[in-house]
């Protein structure tokens, strides 16, 4: 899977489960993202997607996750969580991915 922020392309490495088969499912689509906490960007679909959420701990800058069942979310910083997640899939360089997101609401195109 790929996203799209603008003009920059992220690939994404997908788990191999359920929901980020099932999310993939939905592709393409285009999510207006709104920004929380200044780490995050999400969004809410319009139907749940299966899910099996664990505590991660630490979420990591490019972790693309799902919360809940139905709200989709891009991570661009680092930090530590109690919250339970079900991991869609990450970005492997999300460097410039803090930059593309930037602190507004953003739309993101999720291709596959």
């Amino acid at each position: 899977m790929i996203i799209k922020i603008h003009e920059t392309t992220f690939f994404v490495d997908l788990e191999d489960n359920e929901t980020s088969r099932a999310f993939c499912d939905l592709l393409p689509m285009k999510l207006s993202m709104q920004d929380l906490n200044g780490n995050e960007k999400y969004a809410y679909l319009d139907s749940p997607l299966p899910r099996k959420p664990i505590r991660i701990q630490t979420i990591h800058a490019g972790d693309i996750m799902l919360w809940q069942d139905r709200c989709i979310v891009v991570f661009y910083k680092t930090f530590s969580t109690e919250y339970a997640y079900t991991k869609i899939g990450s970005i492997p360089n999300s460097y410039p991915l803090k930059q593309c997101l930037g602190t507004k609401n953003v739309v993101v195109q999720f291709l596959k």
